[in-house]
């Protein structure tokens, strides 16, 4: 039997799909660039250390620009702001290829982060609706596993091309790729997915719930662990564990897989254990990331731990985000965009963090251990969130603000179960 959504149980309508190609292609370029570095920096004339900015850039844009540009897209139609933001993503790939100037590709990079951040946010909340309440966490884990398929396929085929191509090759590609997915998106999304009337003003109260920061809390710090160790794998597993550079793709391909795996578990319970899942899952990833510091010395030990790295870190991300976006109740857009800006600080200071201890006494096993301090943070926002059901007031409020489903007239059931 059909769901109160319009969607079969266990299920997932077909624009779930066509959005997780979105991510896939959102998630290549923000990572592929640092494959690229090399020969970015000397086509472009400055330093490598000077074309990492390109990445810093795209987190930055990512941060300020997923809510900024969900509150100006508020009131466009969810399918016109999702082809505007591919198209804008198609452009900036488009100038960054042609362009001379690093000052340019850096505006670039800018520009394409706001059109990423719009489409994530929105994305989130056309997907996770569509699906209906039953199938929301999955909905949301298949559109965060297109951001882990990117760390699989995407980045290291775009890597690879880079080095027969030039770096501009994967950046056209990207561009082409991306017109062709707002083509798709044209196609699938309905032209009236939404009937409820968007209000800024609920956007903007649906932020007072304690919950809501406590699951953005949670999304922040699970992130800064495993992007702590992440940033800095490669020169563990050369260095510390003896495997030669050539064979790194292969055991970030493996990172690549576990986080692939991650959130399609994190999918399949969330919507009936989120609270054990993360709690579990949380506690695993600080677990996992504690013992590299011993046995990354090995590469055996090494390579199964990374993989186990992307495995556990990733199967609370799914379950956080739609979380977040159900404590939101019927204004979840600036949310979403929220939680993406929440992985993003992650990413950002758990990198800055990891850094800092790389170059101190701690060396090689510096990033380790400042993600396994910052992955165990991640339990007290957690905790907080499980000791602290919703009450009947919350429930009766999850129930009432329910948002429309797409391409329909009844709006679908909210669960306040969690």
């Amino acid at each position: 039997m059909p769901s109160a959504s319009g969607t079969t149980p266990g299920k997932l309508p077909f624009v779930v799909w066509v959005l997780a190609a979105g991510t896939f292609l959102m998630g290549t370029t923000e990572f592929v660039v640092a494959g690229l570095l090399p020969e970015l920096a000397g086509d472009l004339g400055v330093s490598v250390s000077h074309a990492g900015l390109l990445i810093t850039a795209f987190a930055i844009g990512m941060i300020i620009g997923a809510p900024a540009m969900a509150m100006a897209t508020l009131r466009l139609p969810q399918r016109q702001t999702l082809i505007l933001a591919l198209t804008v993503f198609c452009l900036g790939h488009l100038v960054a290829a042609l362009s001379t100037s690093f000052t340019v590709a850096l505006i670039a990079r800018v520009v394409t982060a706001l059109a990423t951040g719009a489409f994530w946010s929105v994305g989130f909340v056309v997907a996770t609706t569509a699906a209906g309440p039953r199938n929301a966490t999955r909905a949301t884990g298949v559109m965060i596993g297109g951001l882990t398929l990117a760390n699989v396929v995407g980045v290291p085929i775009g890597s690879f091309a880079g080095q027969f191509t030039g770096w501009r090759g994967p950046l056209w590609a990207l561009a082409v790729l991306s017109g062709l997915a707002a083509a798709g998106i044209g196609r699938f999304i309905p032209a009236q997915e939404q009937h409820a009337e968007v209000s800024l003003r609920a956007e903007v109260r649906a932020l007072r719930q304690g919950r809501l920061w406590l699951a953005l809390g949670a999304a922040m710090l699970i992130m800064g662990g495993v992007l702590a160790t992440y940033t800095y794998i490669t020169p563990l597993l050369t260095d510390r564990a003896g495997i030669p550079a050539g064979a790194v793709p292969l055991v970030l391909i493996a990172f690549g897989v576990g986080a692939l795996g991650g959130t399609t578990v994190g999918g399949r319970l969330g919507d009936r254990r989120p609270m054990v899942t993360t709690i579990t899952a949380a506690a695993a990833t600080s677990l996992v990331l504690f013992l590299m510091i011993p046995l990354s010395g090995n590469p055996v030990t090494a390579t199964l731990l990374v993989f186990l790295m992307g495995l556990t870190g990733f199967t609370v991300n799914p379950v956080v985000t739609a979380l977040a976006m159900r404590f939101a109740g019927d204004a979840p857009t600036l949310t979403s965009a929220l939680t993406t800006s929440a992985f993003n600080v992650g990413v950002a200071a758990g990198s800055a963090l990891a850094g800092t201890a790389l170059n101190s006494s701690l060396g090689l096993t510096g990033p380790p251990l400042v993600g396994t301090v910052v992955a165990a943070l991640t339990l007290l926002p957690l905790t907080a969130l499980a000791v602290h059901g919703p009450s009947r007031k919350g429930r009766i409020v999850a129930q009432r603000r329910a948002p429309t489903r797409v391409g329909g007239d009844e709006p679908a059931q909210v669960s306040s179960r969690y």
